[in-house]
């Protein structure tokens, strides 16, 4: 792998992480059609690449992390609640499905059709949408355990999230938020456990570090056009959007 080769794949990281398509998916596509990679090397170089889009959210939420310190702070009780439900579920799918997982397009499918559907009963009737300090125990466990299906390639861990959280009548800048911050715990443990599992992968150093800053490039680029986004259009027309923009995705692998 080169340094443009390196420089292409973390901005197609950067890009795909905080869409409601596998970024996952789509790096691991790129790396075996694209580089002739092994899926087990191209699985743990996508875990890799998740490194720099999660150093842009640390700089992103900088402040809200920091406010996290307090004892009585929600968004730590739900990144702590939804972190624990995440190992439940993807500890074992790992586990169990890291090398032989094919079901992550029909996954984005779902997802697709579940954030359309989410928007069009929003238009139908008149919903009341819940912020930060509303989030209920009950959602944070949602969240987590649906979370944990995401370590399966082509199973994107932003739209999962995304769609629960505006599911269950979050705020579509908050549930951006939360999910964008849920990232980190869920990105620290995939990083170990592919390390436990006996990763080979073995990255240059200048290959990795124009990946690493790449992808924090554009992964933070991204994540702002997103929140703009979000506070400019309605609750029911942002579920029908991103689920527009999951389907049309989808089809990406196919015209690749």
């Amino acid at each position: 792998m080169d340094a443009l080769q390196a420089l292409v794949l973390g901005a197609l990281q950067g890009i795909t992480e905080w869409l409601p398509v596998s970024s996952e998916g789509q790096t691991m596509l790129a790396m075996i059609s694209w580089l002739g990679m092994r899926p087990t090397d191209a699985l743990s170089c996508s875990i890799f690449l998740h490194t720099g889009t999660m150093l842009a959210v640390l700089v992103r939420f900088r402040s809200r992390l920091l406010g996290m310190l307090n004892t009585e702070s929600k968004l730590m009780r739900t990144v702590i609640v939804a972190t624990l439900f995440t190992g439940i579920t993807g500890v074992p799918l790992y586990m169990l499905f890291r090398d032989r997982f094919t079901g992550g397009e029909q996954a984005t499918l779902l997802i697709g059709s579940l954030l359309i559907a989410t928007g069009l009963m929003l238009r139908l009737r008149s919903s009341s949408t819940k912020d930060m300090e509303e989030i209920s125990t009950k959602d944070m466990v949602l969240l987590g355990l649906a979370q944990g299906f995401s370590i399966l390639p082509g199973v994107s861990r932003s739209g999962t999230t995304l769609t629960v959280l505006l599911m269950r009548g979050v705020k579509q800048d908050d549930a951006l938020m939360v999910s964008f911050i849920i990232s980190v715990p869920a990105v620290l443990g995939a990083i170990a456990l592919d390390c436990l599992a006996g990763s080979p992968l073995s990255i240059r150093s200048l290959p990795g570090a124009v990946m690493l800053a790449s992808s924090f490039i554009t992964g933070y680029a991204t994540m702002d056009v997103l929140m703009r986004f979000s506070r400019n259009v309605s609750f029911s027309w942002f579920c029908i959007t991103m689920g527009m923009i999951t389907l049309a995705l989808t089809a990406l692998p196919e015209v690749q």
